[in-house]
């Protein structure tokens, strides 16, 4: 077999070899340039008109800022929000509790008709003299008070009688509850309540006035007198118990 001799073809060969390896190349960076236009169009159209600059790298720091100041934003809303109902809420029940006190106190508080200085005290059973020279139990207390002054229910009740004595004058009689009556003495004529009526405490029932001719001879005044199971007790006693 004759063996055949392979000659190198000198300048020529390595002019092809260098023109192969160019055209290579070529085609990478084409290849190369021609993907990066597909991708950014791809995604201008998948999020259009943004705003975002695409760049290698995307600083998250200040969308987490912008999220951040919306969530504390949000919080803070409800809070105040809730913070309003629950103001509402408490404000409510304040003022149910203040009402409830009020018609409590009314019910229960017990307090003197007039204002004013005690210048007769109850007698407890003892004789003193009364105008004319009679000599009698004083039953009640005589607290000073000038005419046309305002004359309070002791407490809660509901008035009984009105009527006008020959010694006492115009009275109101108040059932106090608890077999406790009051004796509200010598108003004037403009009685301010009727019989049956419900009073509470300082309720005004009257004026003070001049019509009890046995106590006549007296300062201006009002005769205010308790009975409690049907007896006779100090008003003062039972008003300021520990006086």
């Amino acid at each position: 077999m004759k063996k055949v001799k392979f000659q190198r073809s000198g300048l020529a060969g390595k002019g092809m070899y260098i023109a192969l390896c160019i055209g290579l190349l070529a085609v990478g960076v084409a290849s190369a340039v021609g993907y990066k236009a597909v991708v950014g169009s791809l995604t201008s159209e998948i999020i259009p008109n943004s705003g975002i600059e695409l760049t290698p790298d995307i600083d998250t720091s200040q969308v987490d800022s912008i999220l951040s100041g919306v969530q504390k934003d949000d919080e803070s809303a409800d809070s105040k929000n809730g913070q309003d109902v629950s103001e509402q809420q408490v404000n409510g029940s304040t003022e149910n509790v203040s009402d409830e006190l009020q018609t409590l106190y009314y019910e229960q508080a017990k307090m003197y008709p007039v204002q004013g200085e005690v210048i007769n005290e109850y007698s407890w059973g003892e004789l003193v003299k009364t105008t004319g020279g009679v000599w009698r139990t004083h039953d009640g207390i005589d607290i000073a008070a000038q005419e046309g002054e305002a004359v309070k229910a002791m407490t809660s009740g509901s008035v009984t009688d009105i009527y006008s004595d020959t010694l006492w004058g115009n009275c109101v009689v108040v059932d106090h509850g608890d077999t406790l009556t009051g004796y509200y003495y010598g108003l004037s004529p403009d009685i301010k309540v009727t019989v049956g009526e419900s009073v509470s405490a300082g309720t005004v029932i009257g004026t003070v006035g001049n019509t009890s001719d046995i106590e006549s001879d007296m300062d201006s005044h009002l005769h205010f007198a308790l009975k409690y199971e049907g007896m006779w007790i100090d008003p003062v006693s039972y008003i300021e118990p520990m006086k």
